[in-house]
């Protein structure tokens, strides 16, 4: 009787232990490469969506190329200080 029972416990330990061994297996490298080109992708998406910030490039009379900025005030609120007050 112990020996039945022994055996039948060891043989659900054995039959519980194979789901999470197969779990421990190394990814697919398919898989893999599609989660990577999924990373660049959206990368990509936040890279073009950020290119609006300017406007079409212009061509002055002696060559020069100027790209300006679409909203010119968020450079201007990094460049001026923040000037400390004093209780004076």
């Amino acid at each position: 009787m112990k020996h039945v029972l022994l055996v039948s416990a060891v043989t659900v330990f054995v039959s519980l232990a194979q789901p999470a061994l197969a779990e421990d297996k190394e990814e697919d490298p398919g898989f893999l490469a599609m989660e990577g080109i999924t990373r660049l992708m959206d990368a990509l998406g936040a890279f073009i969506a950020s290119i609006p910030q300017y406007e079409a490039p212009v061509m002055n009379e002696n060559g020069d190329i100027i790209i300006r900025r679409k909203n010119p005030d968020i450079e201007e609120e990094k460049k001026a200080p923040k000037l400390e007050e004093t209780s004076t």
